[in-house]
């Protein structure tokens, strides 16, 4: 069976431009980015004696573009790199991938292979919620193709290609996990004894689409009772432009089973909540929520170089917090577990046969589009 392989393709509005994409996604492993890969064709008789450009930037969007007034602006664009394709060419190895599109394309056909720095934020859309708003919010990146005299030349719309990429993180390797716990106790005036809560997961890695399983552990030393339990994952998200910081209830589950609890008595038992992306104000995701292969955004690491205080962009964190509510006069005692979610790293074996295999790939060009990813690390995730 010979495989295939999706490029993306695009060209510029005066068709004189024609950039491919081997994938849209570039991928940091917190020690390490991996570069974006692909290639570019331009008519002769249009380039003549001018130079093709390759470039990345970042923008940063913490607030909605209906709400700039008076010069007032809610976005930072940077540009992360620049690099010359056409006259001087690529001097680094390219995708295997990219060599089987030349060889496709023939003609004057140029790879590009530009690498981002490890110190770019990852890419983290928040929903504007049901109003929505004309420019997404939060952390994208944009890769252009254009054409110009020089460095300096701004570059024209109608000889540019745009792709819209974005930078995800993976999940570090399983030897690094642990089993968090937590143990939360409380007591009541006026009312002896204590109600204790305590709260464990067998891994702190989960991945999208995973369900969490807490262990539930409750003894009940006081004279109230516990009416039910309600388990809840939460989403943290720090706007580090702005400094500002808020929470998002991802899932919910509200359990009865074994209730109530009574004094002088212990309970146990295990939970299942499973967070999923879904469109509501604020909620942070890592591809806008109408793409078919969105996730909610993952846990923000970094390298133990850098202080996660340093980081840049939007900061996502999670936490599963379990209640114990005791009723209206009682209260509840609250329990927060941090944990991650993230993507998992594709297996090593898979890796090198797909490297062996690539010689018999045939390469598959598809029109891109900004709304349908297409074939994404969410696709590769799935296959595994």
């Amino acid at each position: 069976m010979v495989n295939a392989v999706k490029v993306f393709k695009k060209a510029s509005p005066n068709g004189k431009v024609t950039a491919y994409l081997s994938q849209r996604d570039f991928v940091e492993n917190t020690d390490h980015t991996s570069p974006i890969d692909g290639a570019v064709v331009v008519d002769g008789e249009f380039l003549q004696e001018r130079k093709v450009y390759v470039r990345v930037a970042v923008t940063y969007r913490y607030g909605r573009e209906e709400d700039e007034v008076m010069g007032l602006q809610f976005s930072k664009e940077f540009e992360l790199v620049k690099k010359e394709v056409v006259p001087k060419g690529n001097e680094e190895q390219v995708a295997e991938s990219v060599n089987r599109l030349l060889q496709k394309l023939e003609g004057d056909a140029r790879p590009f292979s530009v690498q981002p720095p490890e110190t770019a934020p990852p890419s983290v859309t928040l929903e504007p919620g049901a109003g929505g708003t004309n420019k997404t919010l939060g952390v994208t990146y944009e890769l252009t193709v254009y054409v110009a005299e020089n460095e300096e030349e701004p570059m024209q719309k109608q000889s540019s290609v745009s792709f819209a990429v974005r930078k995800i993180q993976f999940a570090p390797d399983k030897s690094n996990y642990r089993h968090p716990q937590i143990l939360v106790r409380r007591t009541f005036t006026l009312s002896p004894g204590k109600l204790c809560l305590e709260v464990y997961l067998d891994q702190d890695m989960f991945f999208h689409g995973q369900t969490l399983e807490p262990h539930i552990n409750v003894t009940n030393s006081s004279k109230k009772t516990v009416k039910y339990i309600l388990a809840q994952v939460v989403q943290h998200v720090e706007v580090t432009m702005t400094s500002s910081y808020f929470s998002r209830i991802v899932a919910s589950i509200e359990s009865r089973e074994g209730c109530p609890i009574i004094p002088n008595t212990t309970f146990s038992r295990t939970m299942g909540v499973t967070p999923t992306a879904f469109r509501a104000f604020g909620v942070a995701l890592d591809g806008q929520v109408q793409d078919k292969d969105a996730h909610l955004a993952s846990s923000t690491l970094v390298s133990a170089e850098r202080n996660i205080n340093d980081a840049l962009g939007i900061l996502v964190s999670y936490s599963l917090r379990v209640k114990l509510n005791c009723g209206a006069i009682g209260g509840e005692l609250t329990a927060d577990l941090p944990f991650k979610l993230m993507h998992p790293r594709p297996s090593e074996n898979k890796a090198t046969l797909q490297r062996t295999q690539s010689v018999n790939e045939n390469i598959v060009i598809e029109e891109f589009s900004v709304l349908r990813r297409g074939a994404s690390i969410s696709d590769e995730i799935h296959d595994q």
